[in-house]
């Protein structure tokens, strides 16, 4: 576990089904059962080959994201914080974590698609967009890109 000391939330690469499953169980909560997205849309193939992270209070999960690899990219992606837990530094926590795991690969142009609400969250770490916004699942997005360091 990496610990982020001054957040009091460990941050995990999840390696075990359990781990898997607890980001997997942040992400419904959040984009399932809050946003309304439907599973199916939610969880997708893309899950099985995906690096997982996952962020724990003690024992709960309380956020998750996941980074897919290919072709020397990564996309960030399904980043979540349950609601009660959001403004605390969690998601940054999390975002950190998954470019770590793609510098660890030796990738260095990152991309993500961004709820346009969280645009914000994304350029305060560095990211910029690129493109109009578009329509995903019902949600403005806009499509944003970063140059590890």
């Amino acid at each position: 576990m990496s610990r982020q000391a001054h957040l009091g939330i460990d941050v995990v690469v999840a390696r075990t089904p359990a781990q898997r499953a607890d980001a997997l169980r942040v992400r419904i909560a959040v984009f399932c059962d809050e946003q309304g997205i439907a599973r199916e849309d939610e969880l997708d193939a893309l899950d099985a080959d995906a690096v997982h992270v996952a962020g724990y209070l003690g024992p709960a999960p309380v956020a998750a994201g996941r980074l897919v690899l290919a072709e020397g990219r990564a996309k960030v992606g399904r980043m979540a914080v349950l609601r009660e837990h959001r403004g605390r530094g969690y998601g940054a926590a999390i975002l950190a974590a998954l470019e770590r795991e793609a510098a660890a690969r030796g990738i260095r142009d990152i991309s993500l698609s961004a709820q346009l609400h969280a645009a914000g969250f994304y350029e305060r770490a560095g990211y910029r967009r690129i493109g109009d916004v578009y329509d995903e699942v019902g949600i403005p997005h806009v499509a944003m890109e970063k140059r590890l360091g």
